[in-house]
């Protein structure tokens, strides 16, 4: 079963050379201290930077340098900073050719809620609707279950909708799927994961085709 730092890893993989990219809030802003080295990839914070970086050591913090998640970050060389009518105009002209974001729940046609829990006090949607609006491709990184142990994993997502039918990809504790017009495709195990375990804990139409290799995360 992977950790939080085991799911950024894993979507790292995902990631190409000459890719821009922007990561939403929670496990997506880990991806950013694990792209392989040497590749050429930009990171867009829709607050107002392209060219953001990994996450400064402890007592390297510039209070002035934040994600959209308002953690502090660094910059790499050739960075640019900008106001979120630019930001988003990046976003809704699909400039951005990969977008990772956290969810709440997805269903098995790609459908993701990702804002809010009925009755609980929110800040509101964010830039979220015009990334799943707009994005290219979009791979979420989320729990498969939840602290009771229900599936996250739906037929019919239960929570508002952000998007639908907008989600490629998922990666979770447990296993990597894709969204077909079928379901949810078993593509690989976390290590130590059984299929039959992914089975269980997976409420929605779940493909499974021949042998399920294990993740191999370094």
């Amino acid at each position: 079963m992977l950790d939080k730092v085991g799911i950024a890893k894993r979507i790292a993989k995902e990631i190409r050379e000459g890719y821009y990219v922007n990561l939403g809030i929670g496990i997506p802003t880990l991806v950013a201290n694990y792209i392989p080295k040497g590749m050429n990839v930009v990171l867009q914070s829709e607050n107002g930077l392209l060219g953001m970086g990994p996450f400064p050591y402890e007592g390297e913090e510039d209070a002035d340098l934040i994600n959209a998640g308002k953690q502090t970050i660094t910059t790499v060389a050739g960075s640019a900073f900008f106001d979120s009518a630019m930001s988003f105009g990046m976003i809704r002209s699909r400039k951005v050719d990969l977008t990772i974001l956290g969810a709440m729940e997805v269903s098995d046609s790609g459908d993701i809620a990702n804002w809010k829990i009925p009755g609980k006090m929110v800040k509101g949607m964010g830039g979220a609707m015009d990334l799943v609006a707009s994005a290219k491709n979009i791979i979420v990184a989320m729990q498969h279950v939840n602290k009771a142990g229900e599936s996250k994993l739906l037929p019919k997502c239960d929570l508002p909708l952000t998007g639908v039918r907008c989600v490629k990809k998922i990666v979770t504790e447990l296993a990597v799927l894709d969204i077909t017009p079928q379901g949810f495709r078993l593509l690989e195990r976390a290590p130590g994961i059984s299929v039959e375990q992914i089975k269980n804990a997976t409420r929605g139409r779940l493909v499974i085709e021949g042998d399920v290799p294990e993740m191999i995360i370094e």
